[in-house]
């Protein structure tokens, strides 16, 4: 079965489908999460349809990050990374990436989610450390369903933007996230700018004295 017989059988089912389609992406992507999203805008019909699309598919992916969250937390740090080493090559996640999102997590838990759900790859597999790592249940949902909203309203909004318009999603939706990252990108490094100058400066150290005057010297 091809992709675009996939999509049509998933949507067939209206809303429910979408939710499937969304959970079933965080496992099997069968395309990019950002063509995928454009592709659904554009079988939206109506706005209140657009905002009921972007409640299923945001929900759907929580319900998706919740499970490999489960997953995480089940089997523990010694045979996730097993299966890393093994298997994480041909779901594009090798040991290396796995060991960054882990790191990842020495900071803010709850912004780390977040913002790891608006980033490609990563929105995907964060969720395995951190049920690894068994962090707060309450606030990694609550954090993934901020993101993910985040991440889903702009490319189901533009998509339905683009309905009839004759546009190309997939170039179209790739433009999008690399704004996105870019923003991104410029808000972590303008708020590392901002805390650097709230930290109090060191005090200047002040001049040694010599230990004997010139007058003294030439007693």
């Amino acid at each position: 079965m091809d992709t675009s017989s996939t999509i049509a059988m998933f949507l067939h089912f209206g809303l429910v489908g979408v939710g499937c389609l969304a959970v079933a992406e965080k496992f099997i992507p069968l395309l990019p999460s950002y063509v995928l999203l454009m592709l659904l805008g554009l079988t939206v019909s109506d706005g209140t349809t657009l905002a009921m699309t972007i409640l299923a598919t945001s929900a759907g992916s929580v319900v998706g990050a919740i499970g490999w969250y489960g997953l995480g937390r089940a089997l523990g740090s010694r045979r996730i990374e097993g299966l890393v080493t093994r298997y994480g090559k041909f779901v594009l996640l090798r040991p290396s990436l796995y060991r960054q999102l882990t790191d990842a997590y020495r900071g803010n838990h709850f912004w780390v989610t977040l913002i790891g759900q608006t980033l490609p790859t990563v929105r995907i597999y964060l969720a395995l450390p951190a049920g690894v790592l068994r962090l707060e249940p309450r606030a990694f949902v609550m954090a993934t369903a901020i993101g993910t909203v985040i991440w889903n309203m702009p490319f189901l909004t533009l998509g339905y933007a683009l309905r009839g318009s004759g546009h190309d999603p997939v170039s179209l939706g790739f433009w999008v996230v690399v704004v996105l990252i870019a923003v991104e990108v410029a808000l972590f490094l303008g708020f590392r700018f901002y805390k650097r100058s709230l930290a109090p400066q060191p005090f200047a150290k002040p001049l040694a004295l010599p230990s004997r005057l010139p007058m003294e010297e030439g007693a």
